[in-house]
């Protein structure tokens, strides 16, 4: 079941906008999206087959996560990993933007906002992940 008291954190941080975002926050996302690809069962179908490790880095702010998907769920830290399928790179506002749903990836990519390198069909499949989850969120707090 999803922790009701980080539910109601995140909603609140996520009606206060990822301008407000502090980058430790994604960590606390990551929770919330894990604890959610248990219970969602389109999120975790969609996780079964994936093999993804990415490697996050927010540029303006020397901060560096990780977030696995893997076997139907979802694991994240904070530092560097090895071998990730794709690294991902972006301000701290971009990168709280997307993780808010407040900024698509795809056009961010192709103004140049954020970077991939490695496989960007990885890349398209973890933001559907991202997608499923914010779905998922919004069902979770309408029952709060």
């Amino acid at each position: 079941m999803v922790d009701e008291a980080l539910l109601k954190e995140m909603k609140e941080k996520f009606d206060a906008g990822a301008e407000s975002a502090d980058p430790d926050d994604a960590l606390k996302v990551y929770e919330l999206y894990k604890q959610l690809a248990e219970e969602s069962e389109d999120l975790k179908e969609e996780l079964e087959d994936m093999d993804i490790l990415v490697q996050m880095v927010l540029t303006d702010v020397d901060k560096k996560f990780w977030v696995k998907a893997k076997e139907g769920a979802l694991e994240y830290g904070e530092g560097e990993i090895d071998d990730p399928s794709f690294t991902f790179s972006a301000t701290s506002d971009v990168g709280a933007g997307m993780l808010y749903g407040e900024v698509d990836a795809t056009s961010a990519y192709m103004a140049g906002d954020i970077t991939v390198e490695g496989n960007l069909q990885d890349a398209m499949a973890f933001q559907e992940i991202i997608e499923l989850a914010m779905e998922a969120f919004e069902d979770a707090i309408e029952d709060l």
